[in-house]
């Protein structure tokens, strides 16, 4: 079924330009269309936020902000933006668009990759990533979804520095797993972000292209947090048998903990991971993985592909047709090590005394003794405290009991990552060495902290802010709008509406009152002390332009008024007046002696309307200019009136 149909912006056009037509996908941020600039007659991908974004005003801000320094990059592995603008609650990027898939559709089709195919997609995201990060941007959500491939194989990387929402969490777990895998120890530990945790996350891609899945897996994404701050990424040759080393070496590079052991920025990986390929053989570059899905997936050189030749897999080596085993390479037979020696005949030793037997006995013991007291005062009487995070109450107190710890204190707190009734934290933290039988407190999540929305309608913008406050909500976007009802200045509604129940720190929109509308007198040609007064006694305020112009009406007199008569302001907006200079002088061209009709035009062309004189009664019908009004050369305001004597 084509869900575009159940869009209500595919069909329309954005901003007066872009006409959408087909919904290409759907994020936690915002909703990506086909569409077409009218203007330049190409297709482009537009990406529209969520209303509910769009109305974060602080969000906004910065998305806009960093839209136009991202549309400063160009690199030809990056997807370019073009453009940005609003249309009514609809805020917009557009963008290149690429005809082909994501990465995340060919590891789903594929399964895991051979090395020189998930190489062929690493090198160029890397030297994407590697021009942005010596530019100064990170990327700070690298994932398979980011990576587009097009039909003519090129490789782009998309949603580049484009900001996320503080508190745009998702409630459906495989989806906030597909991000959280992705993510550095530094950003879940401490927030920060530089080109380090873009390295990461390609590790974790090229680990999930040569494997076909992510390293760090779990049933919640509180535990895969866990994983990422407690746990080293495996080898992929762990699930992918022969795989080569420098792989192995190259993914560990990438993913180390610590921030300081991985390569410095994506230039600095891309020149390891050329390194690494070019210590392979086309024997191992070309290994087919067991996780790859080749089924329905044997491409010939003659099949039109959507990806990189590099990704068609490799023909599986053929088998005999008549059953027999001759197509099959063989292991190579161990050999037997040969048996033990036979003992030598060499002459026995007389058993020790019975005295001497004893003595060795009850040293060994002594030793045994205080080598035991000397473990137990180090060691012996500590324990670790185990891993809780992300376990039911019962479950972490089961696991400290079997620790043989005691359970200390149970305390309650809001999160918004860790799922209610799980375990945000211990104290002592998992791993610490405690003596046996101290207890371990724990925290414990009540899950995201909801809050309804207050009643604010009706009061003042600064008063409205301030109980939205109180609440743990903040003010999101402004935008005004007339009432008859609600004074000047006072909320009319909100967005969403009162009662409603929002996660605490979300924005939420208002709606201010401009007043009751005001008609826009007209003024222009009016003397400024005239004007001034129309417009305040309208209940506008009045600002004059610093610059006259020239203009038709005499000098002093309005020239221009913004905004124009007969639209409608708030009371107490304000009307700008541009002040006349007076018509500009123009030099009267010098007319005598030339035919009538060559002197009209003439003196039309130049700005002056013309006046036939006659003569007496207009009885003469000469057609030669005698006379005019303005001699030739003087100057006169422009659209006055020239007076030609005709003989």
């Amino acid at each position: 079924m084509d869900t575009t149909l159940q869009d209500p912006l595919v069909g329309q056009v954005l901003d007066g330009r872009y006409r959408i037509d087909a919904r290409i996908a759907v994020g936690g941020m915002a909703t990506v269309y086909r569409a077409v600039d009218t203007r330049l007659d190409r297709v482009l991908a537009l990406k529209v936020m969520h209303p509910g974004l769009a109305a974060d005003a602080t969000f906004v801000d910065r998305f806009i902000r960093e839209a136009k320094s991202v549309a400063r990059l160009a690199h030809p592995n990056v997807v370019q933006v073009f453009d940005q603008g609003t249309d009514g609650p609809y805020v917009y990027l557009a963008m290149e668009y690429v005809a082909g898939c994501t990465l995340r559709d060919v590891l789903s089709e594929r399964g895991a990759l051979h090395p020189r195919a998930a190489l062929d997609i690493l090198e160029p995201v890397l030297a994407a990533l590697g021009g942005a990060h010596r530019a100064g941007f990170v990327h700070r959500d690298m994932k398979p979804e980011n990576v587009l491939i097009g039909d003519d194989g090129r490789v782009k990387v998309a949603d580049f520095g484009l900001v996320r929402a503080v508190d745009t969490v998702t409630n459906t777990t495989g989806s906030l797993l597909g991000t959280v895998s992705y993510l550095a120890p530094e950003q879940i530990e401490h927030g920060t972000a530089d080109p380090r945790v873009d390295v990461y996350a390609c590790g974790i891609v090229l680990y999930e292209m040569l494997t076909g899945d992510r390293p760090h897996l779990a049933d919640s994404p509180a535990a895969v947090l866990y994983k990422h701050l407690h746990e080293d990424v495996p080898p992929p040759s762990a699930e992918v048998p022969g795989l080569a080393y420098e792989l192995d070496e190259l993914v560990a590079s990438a993913t180390a903990r610590t921030p300081d052991v991985r390569p410095h920025d994506a230039v600095a990986l891309l020149a390891q991971a050329r390194n690494a390929r070019s210590g392979l053989t086309a024997e191992q570059l070309d290994a087919v993985p067991p996780q790859a899905l080749t089924e329905g997936h044997d491409i010939g050189d003659d099949r039109t592909s959507v990806i990189p030749r590099s990704l068609s897999m490799p023909r599986p080596l053929p088998v005999n047709e008549d059953g027999g085993d001759r197509g099959f390479q063989h292991t190579s037979v161990l050999q037997t090590p040969p048996s033990d020696p036979p003992p030598s005949r060499r002459r026995a030793r007389a058993p020790l005394p019975r005295r001497g037997v004893l003595a060795i006995v009850a040293a060994l013991l002594l030793v045994l003794g205080l080598g035991a007291g000397v473990w137990y005062i180090n060691s012996g009487q500590f324990t670790k405290v185990p891993p809780l995070l992300a376990m039911t109450e019962a479950k972490a107190k089961n696991r400290l009991e079997s620790a043989g710890l005691d359970v200390g204190p149970v305390e309650r707190a809001y999160s918004d990552t860790v799922e209610r009734g799980t375990v945000i934290s211990s104290d002592p933290k998992a791993g610490a060495r405690i003596r046996d039988n101290d207890p371990v407190s724990l925290t414990i999540s009540r899950g995201p902290k909801n809050v309804r929305v207050p009643d604010v309608e009706g009061y003042a913008l600064d008063k409205a802010r301030e109980r939205l406050k109180e609440e743990g909500l903040k003010a999101g976007m402004i935008t005004r709008a007339f009432s008859d009802e609600v004074t000047f200045g006072f909320v009319i509604r909100t967005e969403p509406g009162a009662g409603t129940t929002r996660r605490a720190g979300s924005a939420i929109a208002l709606t201010v009152s401009k007043g009751s509308p005001v008609d826009v007198p007209d003024v222009t040609g009016d003397e400024l002390a005239d004007a001034r007064q129309e417009l305040e006694d309208a209940g506008l305020k009045v600002e004059i332009a610093p610059e006259q112009i020239n203009s038709e009406f005499d000098a002093g007199q309005v020239a221009q008024q913004s905004p124009a008569a007969d639209q409608q302001l708030g009371e107490g907006d304000t009307v700008t007046l541009t002040i006349s200079k007076g018509p500009e002088q123009i030099e009267v061209p010098d007319v005598v002696g030339d035919k009538v009709d060559d002197a009209k035009r003439e003196l039309e062309a130049a700005g002056f309307k013309v006046k036939e004189d006659r003569g007496f009664l207009g009885l003469f019908g000469g057609d030669t200019v005698k006379g005019q009004s303005v001699p030739g050369g003087d100057t006169a305001p422009e659209g006055s009136e020239i007076t030609i004597e005709i003989e």
